[in-house]
């Protein structure tokens, strides 16, 4: 009989970011931060040329709705992901994913008003979701396990390629006034990696038992998405709460079908007797609701601090930065990262009191831009030095059967927590007073709010993180 220390033991697999980038992982990596990317770019994108678009046609009651409806769609895009990717298979996928966020980028290219504008973010957020989705969950299909965290870090990063990509574009074509060419500028980078890119992935085979959608669980959750939406256009406060409360109790419904049926959005093991996944969960969507903040950031920006719309589109940006320096400077650390997931919360909470004092200064000192982008940089840092180790424990802590399922949960959980971060962002800021003729009081009240409003968030991911990390 042999003893476990004289059996044979394979050499582990590298796990450096060369082992990732090199020949073997290279084009394949690639292709599914590329995923992430085109998603991310639309996001920043749109948020930097809101401001002319709004001067072009109109409809600043929509405002938030130009990211709320983007990231309701994604939600819906993301709880497909598995699905699709079981019926079509990797390439496939990747390929129908892209060329539907192609599509939706014609129409709001094309958009003569707000509500075209709308429909196209609709379509675009769809493919969008799927599309990052699907790059989440591919990770574990294409890669191996040593290799995960840094994938996980690469693919969480193109958030900060998108914050040089997105404003970049979207600033020149606001300040040349063409701001219908920052969508059109988008079309070859999606339709060469729709084919391209989709060639890197495997082919697979379209499966006899692919998994069926949820529909009971996504029609609940995209209701509650929804409803709180609708509710943030309203300068009423009581119709604001209405609409809270509406979708709060649709979150609890939608839970509550989770934990009883078959088919699910989340793995069964959140709703078991460890309470680990599911506080991983819930710190994820803290950590995500405290940076949807950055949406008014570039109106702020402009109205408050007095930049451009290039500069302001960077101001806003710089969240998603930090969020990319973090999780690039603490992947490797997981010998720490129980230490790691219970302190990133606490730099996003310093964030947000930086920019609770500094936001709403009417000052474009460089003192006075540099300290706002000090506040979003520590609220992005806090959330990327935890978020590759929320992923990897995600995946660690579901069972091998549901592994399909936790990578497209982890975005859900994610758009889910962006749509009602947005939408309570658009809700704050129409009760405060922001409108087309809002004056820089009215501004300023809506920072302060917001920023102060917005605390909360970090402030309980500091407590669930730190029980999650057990």
């Amino acid at each position: 009989m042999t003893t476990r220390s004289e059996e044979p033991t394979a050499s582990p697999s590298p796990a450096g970011w060369g082992a990732l980038l090199g020949r073997e992982h290279g084009a394949v990596a690639a292709t599914l931060a590329a995923g992430v990317a085109l998603h991310a770019v639309n996001v920043y994108l749109a948020t930097t040329i809101l401001p002319s678009v709004i001067a072009d046609i109109g409809g600043s009651n929509l405002y938030a709705w130009a990211t709320t409806i983007f990231v309701f769609a994604s939600v819906l895009g993301s709880t497909a992901a598995s699905a699709v990717l079981g019926a079509r298979g990797p390439r496939s996928s990747y390929r129908f994913a892209t060329l539907l966020l192609a599509a939706g980028t014609v129409v709001c290219a094309l958009a003569p008003t707000m509500p075209v504008l709308l429909t196209g973010r609709l379509i675009q957020g769809i493919g969008g979701g799927l599309l990052f989705a699907l790059s989440y969950a591919m990770v574990r299909i294409t890669l191996n396990e040593a290799l995960w965290p840094r994938a996980m870090a690469l693919v969480s990063a193109m958030w900060g390629v998108a914050t040089l990509v997105g404003p970049a574009l979207g600033g020149v074509c606001a300040q040349l006034d063409v701001w219908r060419g920052a969508f059109w500028g988008l079309l070859p980078f999606l339709l060469f990696f729709a084919f391209w890119g989709a060639m890197r992935l495997p082919k697979g085979t379209a499966g006899e038992s692919a998994p069926r959608i949820p529909w009971s669980s996504v029609s609940l959750l995209g209701l509650a998405v929804l409803l709180i939406s609708a509710a943030s256009i309203s300068s009423r406060l009581a119709v604001n709460a209405a609409g809270l409360l509406a979708a709060t109790l649709l979150l609890v419904a939608w839970l509550r079908r989770e934990r009883r049926a078959t088919l699910r959005l989340i793995p069964a093991t959140a709703f078991g007797p460890d309470a680990r996944l599911r506080l991983v969960y819930v710190t994820m969507a803290l950590l995500v609701l405290s940076s949807t903040v950055e949406v008014y950031v570039p109106y702020f920006g402009q109205r408050l601090q007095g930049l451009g719309p290039l500069a302001a589109g960077y101001l806003g940006a710089v969240l998603a930065a930090g969020w990319t320096l973090g999780s690039i400077a603490c992947s490797g650390m997981q010998h720490r990262r129980g230490l790691i997931i219970g302190t990133g919360p606490v730099f996003s909470l310093i964030g947000l009191v930086v920019l609770f004092f500094i936001g709403p200064a009417r000052s474009g000192a460089v003192t006075t831009v540099a300290t706002v982008g000090a506040g979003l940089l520590l609220l992005g840092w806090g959330i990327g030095m935890a978020w590759p180790h929320l992923l990897t424990r995600v995946l660690q802590l579901t069972p091998k059967e549901d592994q399909d399922l936790a990578g497209s949960s982890v975005t859900t959980i994610q758009l889910t927590a962006t749509a009602f971060g947005s939408a309570f962002a658009g809700m704050v800021a129409n009760v405060i007073g922001f409108s087309d003729g809002a004056d820089v009081t009215d501004l300023q009240s809506t920072a302060r709010w917001m920023f102060g409003l917005f605390m909360f968030a970090p402030l309980a991911a500091v407590m669930t993180a730190r029980r999650a990390r057990r």
